[in-house]
């Protein structure tokens, strides 16, 4: 599938943020399908049970990746989590080359939904979430802080196409 562009990286957000030390650092692509990609994968520090990514964890890759599929437009509004209903579908292990995966499903004046999930290279679904978010500006969200401000880094990788062929219901 092919890549059109590549969001911007925060500085100290977990998922994304480039100079946290205990995230993810997580790239973000928009594709030619109007979905947002990235590919990541959890480590053992992040199980619940052993040979298990913990739960939570999971949860909050879907929720970035949900907030991110309204940006892979061009439009950096905001939103705040409103719901979030995760379904686990298999246990999610560590050391295995995942992607997230989210797309807008529903864009109101004031709110928006999204579908995302988690699935490996052969297209096993582990886990996925429909997302609503309450559209909010900046202001509301964050006092004294520009988010664009936060929203600084561009990591350069050349990625233009992954192999990748898995299309959201």
């Amino acid at each position: 599938m092919k890549v059109l562009s590549k969001q911007l990286n925060s500085k100290m957000c977990y998922i994304c943020g480039m100079d946290n030390p205990a995230g993810f650092k997580a790239q973000f692509y928009n594709m030619e399908d109007g979905s947002v990609l990235t590919r990541f994968g959890y480590k053992e520090i992040h199980q619940s049970f052993p040979q298990r990514v913990h739960g939570g964890l999971i949860a909050t890759m879907l929720d970035e990746l949900a907030c991110r599929a309204y940006w892979v437009e061009g439009n950096y509004e905001l939103g705040v989590t409103t719901s979030i209903e995760v379904k686990y579908r298999k246990p999610v292990p560590y050391d295995i080359d995942l992607f997230g995966q989210a797309i807008v499903v529903m864009d109101k004046s004031r709110m928006f939904k999204t579908k995302a999930q988690i699935i490996d290279s052969n297209g096993l679904i582990y886990a996925d979430a429909l997302v609503t978010y309450l559209k909010l500006p900046q202001e509301r969200i964050v006092k004294d802080i520009n988010m664009h401000d936060e929203l600084t880094y561009m990591v350069e990788d050349n990625i233009t196409e992954f192999d990748f062929d898995f299309r959201m219901n």
